[in-house]
């Protein structure tokens, strides 16, 4: 077996807001590959736009720079949990990986999960414990937490013995030893260089696993992934190898490799390049790419099950087709489908409705992106409350379970252990670190975290992060009561006023300012009581012989609450619905009118009698 030494490829992995994409930047910078005098910003390789304003990232990327004449091929993955899809999809293409760790915080939940799929691919890990600059660093306490991490997880004991760097991504600086004083980055290139193996080059003709995807309005689809056999050149003749077992030949039109930013148009590239290549009109994540000379296909992209389920459709508001470009079930389905090719942790079905489509994810945040992405490009449609999504396993009824992790004050421990006990989860390890600052570690079924987010946020006053990641299946317990409170529900269609919002703001909190459009059915705030209540917003003040100048002065209404994407999934019930369009997110029944939903009521009574 023969070895290209002028090559490493290595994936980042890290928790969220663990420093992974700064430390990208200084690699980047301190490689000189963009000129002296080019603005470059922060965040190089998040040029998303919803990933520049989550401050996280949604998807792989790939990026390289050169130090000493070597081409260091780096895959950038996300962070969190709901995208852990993108990791297993791309990790393949590697042979090692930066494991990177807040110097505060250690490892998280999906550090354990990333580092899993990573030791099971054999790739060496090299550790580099970030952010040492941190006031409330605990670093030798960090380094003891990661070690234990790897004696559960290594499949092998060389995977044991693995180097340790402490960098400040910031700073951009990195030293193998504490207390050394740092000026670049230079000693984590240097430990790629000498621990990171390089690829593995087999004899044989052309062979390529495609890991993801890309399009172009001029050169059509672009697969991109790793060569493991062989070389490729423009205009050579390829066989796209399928899942379902189908051929389909092509010609390569152009071969490109990556430097910084920018993908480069080469004359040939051969094994242990990550390319992309177009040229394919056909082609999908986890197809082979080969010579027709020995079309063998490579083993296919294994990516883990989703656990939530929500339901996408056609609006039917009232408000229906004001505010979208895209707003038909033959738009929606195919937009839907269209996501497929990419997002491999996705699962879309046809429903028995035509205008309805059940959607699959890996979490509510990995659908609210989906969400959210849909709606930027213009899309109108409404979606239902997230369900876990259960299975039946020799003749009995299983669901997800996850772990959750929680990191805040003291004095909130009693109010969340309170709310958890409520949706079924068990605490499972709690550590406090002397400052006021507790760690909680619960497992808990999929559909106790439905909605917990929010009333997390609300019970902790924003002090608290909280982490979550899938452990399996487990026996279904029992259905979870919903503990929200009723709806303040438009009894009119019309334009909300001063006076009817004043009114509503009498029995809870507000959704809507004044001016706003409303129709009946529609959700515009949020009852004090259990109970749904039927108000009208739209009612005016009536006129009056008597005048007064100074009546209604003293009056002020409270600034209405206003949910985001996620807090509206998180906040509805079953029978209510989120009309999603471009312009507004409105919440709804769905059923619209007071009479239907009584009907509705009585019918379920009865069928309870009998």
């Amino acid at each position: 077996m023969n070895y290209r030494s002028d090559i490493r490829n290595i994936a980042l992995i890290a928790h969220i807001d663990h420093g992974k994409t700064t430390l990208v930047d200084a690699m980047l910078k301190q490689s000189k590959i963009f000129r002296d005098n080019q603005r470059v910003g922060e965040l190089i390789m998040d040029q998303n736009v919803l990933e520049r304003e989550k401050g996280i990232t949604i998807m792989a990327k790939n990026t390289a720079v050169i130090y000493r004449g070597v081409k260091i091929n780096i895959i950038d993955t996300p962070g969190h949990a709901d995208f852990s899809g993108e990791v297993e999809r791309v990790i393949n293409m590697a042979d090692g990986c930066l494991l990177v760790v807040d110097s505060a915080e250690g490892p998280m939940p999906q550090t354990k999960f990333v580092l899993r799929q990573a030791l099971k691919k054999g790739l060496k890990p090299i550790v580099v414990i970030n952010k040492i600059d941190r006031q409330n660093s605990r670093i030798a306490e960090v380094l003891k937490l990661t070690e234990d991490l790897f004696l559960k997880l290594a499949t092998s004991a060389d995977q044991l013995d693995f180097p340790v760097l402490y960098a400040s991504a910031t700073e951009g600086t990195a030293v193998s030893e504490l207390g050394t004083e740092g000026r670049d980055i230079t000693p984590l290139f240097e430990r790629i260089l000498e621990e990171v193996p390089p690829p593995q080059i087999e004899s044989g003709p052309f062979q390529m696993l495609v890991s993801n995807l890309d399009y172009d309005s001029h050169k059509g689809k672009i697969a991109v992934g790793r060569i493991w056999r062989g070389k490729v050149a423009a205009h050579d003749p390829v066989v796209c190898l399928s899942a379902d077992g189908s051929r389909s030949h092509y010609q390569i039109n152009e071969v490109l490799t990556y430097l910084g930013l920018k993908r480069l148009e080469v004359a040939e590239a051969e094994a242990g390049d990550i390319v992309a290549v177009t040229g394919l009109e056909k082609v999908s994540i986890g197809d082979t790419i080969a010579s027709p000379e020995q079309p063998e296909a490579l083993p296919r992209i294994e990516v883990g099950e989703p656990t939530v389920e929500m339901t996408f459709g056609v609006n039917t508001s009232p408000f229906a087709g004001r505010e979208g470009y895209f707003s038909t079930t033959r738009q929606l389905r195919a937009r839907l489908y269209k996501e497929l090719e990419t997002n491999l942790s996705l699962r879309v079905q046809d429903t028995d409705s035509t205008d309805t489509f059940l959607v699959k994810g890996r979490g509510e945040l990995h659908l609210a992106i989906l969400i959210e992405t849909m709606r930027r490009e213009g899309y109108e449609f409404e979606v239902s409350r997230p369900e876990a999504i259960t299975k039946v396993v020799d003749g009995n009824l299983v669901e997800p379970v996850e772990a959750l992790t929680l990191d805040t004050k003291e004095g909130y421990v009693g109010v969340l252990t309170e709310m958890l006990s409520k949706r079924q989860a068990q605490l499972t390890d709690m550590r406090n670190d002397g400052h006021d600052n507790i760690r909680l570690e619960f497992h808990i079924p999929t559909k106790g975290l439905i909605g917990f987010r929010s009333a997390f946020l609300t019970a902790t006053r924003g002090e608290g992060i909280m982490n979550t990641i899938f452990l399996g299946y487990e026996a279904w317990r029992k259905a979870i009561v919903s503990t929200r409170d009723g709806a303040l529900v438009a009894s009119e269609q019309g334009i909300a006023v001063f006076y009817g919002l004043n009114n509503a703001q009498g029995r809870g909190l507000t959704f809507i300012e004044p001016g706003t459009l409303v129709y009946e059915g529609m959700i515009v705030g949020m009852n004090s009581r259990p109970q749904d209540i039927a108000i009208n917003v739209c009612k005016e003040k009536k006129k009056t012989n008597v005048r007064s100048s100074t009546s209604d002065i003293g009056i002020k209404l409270t600034p209405p609450v206003q949910l985001s994407l996620e807090q509206a999934i998180d906040f509805i019930n079953r029978d209510e619905l989120v009309e999603v369009t471009p312009e507004n997110i409105r919440l709804r029944k769905k059923l619209l009118t007071q009479a239907q939903r009584l009907r509705d009521i009585s019918s379920a009574r009865r069928s309870i009698k009998r």
